[in-house]
């Protein structure tokens, strides 16, 4: 659910986009070409951070500050 994501997250079309910290991602084709690795669970209470991915970019962002170092 959105209200209890970490993160919202919007899906940029181009790695240019996805740029500091602010819930713009970019999904590359090779792991080699990634700044981060992302894992996803089946359960949230296995997840360090929720994210909940949004239809528009103006709804990316952080809910929960406390969470950001996980990304830096």
């Amino acid at each position: 659910f959105k209200s209890q994501a970490d993160l919202l997250v919007y899906r940029v079309d181009y790695i240019s986009q996805a740029k500091q910290n602010i819930g713009l991602w970019f999904f590359v084709e090779h792991e080699s070409r990634s700044d981060k690795k992302i894992f996803f669970s089946d359960y949230k209470s296995q997840a360090d951070l929720k994210i909940f991915f949004v239809d528009y970019k103006s709804q990316a962002g952080w809910r929960n500050n406390s969470k950001k170092y996980l990304l830096y």
